[in-house]
């Protein structure tokens, strides 16, 4: 059974940092992409960034480009999300999904596993 825990989280003054982690169990980690999504109270979830297995392909979106960064430690069956510059917009439960290939572009509908999510809250 696939476990996805994610840690990191809490708050933050705008302008600041906070580097999520996620620790995965169950399947074979390095074999998979992995994705960071985020979801803010009364919004859908929405695609943050996305690592293939060998970290070699990247993808952000928008709001993250050149502010975020994604990350893998294949040894230690983790993925990173290093978060600078935070705004108050980037409030959101954070949650790092496992995909269900090796690559992936950031659809929802392409990962099969999620964490439980690890909440960031930014404030002004």
């Amino acid at each position: 059974q696939v476990q996805l825990a994610e840690s990191g989280g809490g708050s933050v003054q705008a302008g600041g940092s906070r580097r999520l982690s996620c620790a995965a169990s169950g399947r074979t980690f390095r074999s998979y992409a992995m994705g960071w999504f985020r979801q803010a109270p009364g919004k859908e979830r929405e695609f943050v960034a996305d690592i293939s297995w060998s970290g070699r392909d990247i993808y952000y979106a928008d709001s993250a480009k050149g502010r975020f960064t994604i990350s893998r430690d294949n040894v230690k069956n983790t993925v990173y999300l290093q978060m600078n510059s935070l705004k108050p917009e980037d409030t959101a439960v954070y949650y790092c999904a496992q995909a269900r290939g090796s690559w992936s572009s950031g659809r929802y509908d392409e990962y099969l596993h999620w964490g439980q999510g690890t909440q960031v809250t930014v404030s002004s």
